[in-house]
């Protein structure tokens, strides 16, 4: 069974950098994506990028630029570099396994 657990939340100001971490246990096939994604009150959870297998990765455009994803050869660590954070990045950023299993969240708050 899949288990994902975040880390690196926190409080910054408008401009600056987070990076958020991922340990990821289980077995993921060669077939799942990794990925984050966050969510902000009242909004449905949204993707923010994604990595393959292979290596790929997606970006929302409203990070593109912005963020970088990342992640070990064994895939047990995903990352997520964070810069040029804005106040519209708040939210609670969750990792996922295949869009099917999810971490617990970890708060992410960007102040102008």
């Amino acid at each position: 069974q899949v288990q994902l657990a975040e880390s690196g939340g926190g409080s910054v100001q408008a401009g600056g950098s987070l990076k958020l971490s991922c340990r990821v246990s289980g077995y993921i096939g060669w077939w799942c994506e990794l990925g984050w994604y966050r969510q902000t009150p009242g909004q449905e959870r949204e993707m923010v990028s994604r990595i393959s297998s292979g290596g790929t990765t997606y970006y929302a455009d409203s990070v593109k630029g912005r963020f970088t994803i990342s992640q070990d050869n064994t895939r047990g660590n995903l990352a997520l570099q964070m810069d040029s954070l804005a106040t519209e990045d708040t939210g609670v950023y969750y990792c996922s396994a295949c869009g099917r299993v999810w971490g617990q969240g970890t708060q992410v708050s960007v102040s102008s």
